[in-house]
């Protein structure tokens, strides 16, 4: 039992590390060409190629975690992530239509959606953990 939860911190740091390192290497391809290297023709898309990079890793990580999961976990999670998937559609294609209508003074941003996925993902975790605990 003590190993299995060894296990699991270590593949909770793991994921930790790749997303903080995704998250840095956000900041540095969005604020590096205007604040660091002037719009490089070679630092902005190099930059843009090592955070895809450190995404692709973070899935894996997060992969990794679920992989390590027992069942019920598993069912808690993927009823999250299906629950989040469609809110994110049905609410990303309607924040979408309130911008292109001018409904909204504002541009539809990514990074609401990022939030409103976020959000989302981790309340229905809490919902469905309590609803099967």
């Amino acid at each position: 039992m003590k190993t299995m939860k060894l296990e699991r911190n270590k593949r909770i740091k793991k994921l930790a590390v790749w997303t903080w390192t995704w998250v840095a290497t956000m900041a540095i391809a969005t604020f590096g060409p205007e604040f660091i290297w002037d719009h490089h023709p070679f630092l902005t898309p190099f930059a843009i190629i090592v955070n895809f990079a450190n995404g692709i890793l973070m899935i894996l990580a997060n992969r990794d975690l679920f992989n390590h999961f027992d069942e019920l976990e598993k069912k808690i999670h993927l009823e999250s992530l299906g629950i989040t998937l469609g809110l994110a559609v049905i609410f990303g294609m309607s924040y979408s239509l309130l911008d292109t209508t001018n409904l909204i003074r504002q541009d539809a941003e990514i990074s609401i959606l990022v939030m409103f996925i976020g959000l989302t993902y981790l309340t229905s975790t809490l919902i469905n953990s309590r609803r099967y605990r």
